[in-house]
């Protein structure tokens, strides 16, 4: 795959982009601790999308900058109202369509700078009852709440995969991965789960595409360098590595599994989620959290995968450089319903 600076050609013709407004006055102003101000972190530059064959491309814009907070704080201030900048479209995944998909994957994977992801799985088959309650999650350990993830993923098979990707020239793009390896009549999964979700599992089978030709793409981005988002991340993770690794069963013990994470995904892995816990005021869900950021809801027909992905993206930008100021080292690696409950 040619992994050169130049789009590949055949992939996606080129989408108009939206220019950033000026910012409005926030409605609920950061308040800095009294810890000294952290430098303005800059932000991504701002530069001509390439012209892509059938696919949409939208540069990040510029910020002003914001005041400056606290180094460390326990509670950062409320977060303000911010306007979106865009909305980034997300592009199914089939098997007719995957190869021109992968050609521009490769264009991406040389250039990305964080990549968020989501994962549709087919419920939860083992252990559901002792984490249907948060109070349930805070009272186990670690082990055991890893106990769990490692259970199911390794029982069930993925549905869906949402990829959104961020290049450090600003580009955006998401896609959205229909699989077709999982068949309900033959494969464990909680029928409510699979129903809930609007996914035509028929569909899957007969037009996904397989996990181990996402297994050869989703190695060419897991590279040094690039950041890694989800939300709610211990089961996207866990799902994220089972993919990579070509199916392969989970490690052991959570520390294993962070071993093996930190091999194929490298250091900088991140979970809005956890992120936004240390935020006053922040609402619960990552479509809660996405709209209080202000990020724009994506291009999307379904609130699927890709829809997913690009949310937390958007999440983690707001969050690591508006609200964090850059600071978000101590949120490295940590995910939600396995270290944190």
């Amino acid at each position: 795959m040619n992994m050169n600076s130049t789009v590949p050609a055949g992939c996606y013709s080129a989408m108009p982009t939206t220019p950033l407004q000026p910012a409005p006055t926030p409605t609920a102003p950061m308040t800095p601790l009294k810890s000294a101000p952290m430098p303005a972190v800059p932000t991504m530059p701002l530069q001509p999308a390439p012209m892509m064959p059938a696919m949409a491309t939208m540069p990040l814009q510029q910020s002003a900058p914001m005041p400056a907070v606290s180094t460390m704080p326990l509670q950062p201030p409320a977060v303000p109202m911010m306007p979106a900048p865009f909305a980034v479209p997300v592009h199914e995944v089939w098997a007719d369509n995957f190869h021109d998909v992968e050609a521009a994957i490769g264009y991406f994977a040389a250039h990305a700078r964080c990549v968020a992801v989501d994962v549709h799985y087919p419920g939860v088959v083992h252990g559901a009852a002792d984490h249907h309650h948060l109070h349930d999650l805070v009272a186990l350990t670690a082990e055991q709440r890893y106990a769990t993830v490692k259970a199911n993923v390794d029982a069930l098979k993925p549905l869906q995969l949402g990829l959104a990707v961020v290049t450090d020239d600003g580009m955006v793009a998401a896609w959205e991965f229909n699989l077709s390896d999982f068949d309900p009549a033959v494969d464990p999964h909680a029928a409510s789960s699979v129903s809930g979700r609007g996914l035509r599992c028929d569909d899957l089978r007969l037009r996904g595409i397989p996990v181990a030709k996402l297994t050869r793409a989703l190695r060419l981005i897991s590279r040094p360098g690039v950041s890694w988002v989800t939300h709610t991340g211990a089961y996207h993770v866990a799902y994220l590595m089972k993919v990579v690794s070509g199916g392969n069963k989970l490690a052991g013990d959570v520390a294993g599994f962070m071993a093996a994470v930190r091999r194929s995904l490298g250091e900088d892995v991140y979970d809005v989620a956890t992120m936004a816990s240390d935020c006053r005021d922040m609402p619960v869900g990552l479509e809660g959290i996405a709209s209080r950021l202000g990020v724009a809801p994506p291009l999307s027909m379904h609130p699927l995968a890709g829809a997913g992905s690009v949310l937390a993206l958007g999440a983690f930008m707001k969050l690591r450089f508006h609200v964090f100021r850059g600071n978000v080292a101590r949120y490295r690696g940590v995910l939600q319903g396995l270290q944190a409950a």
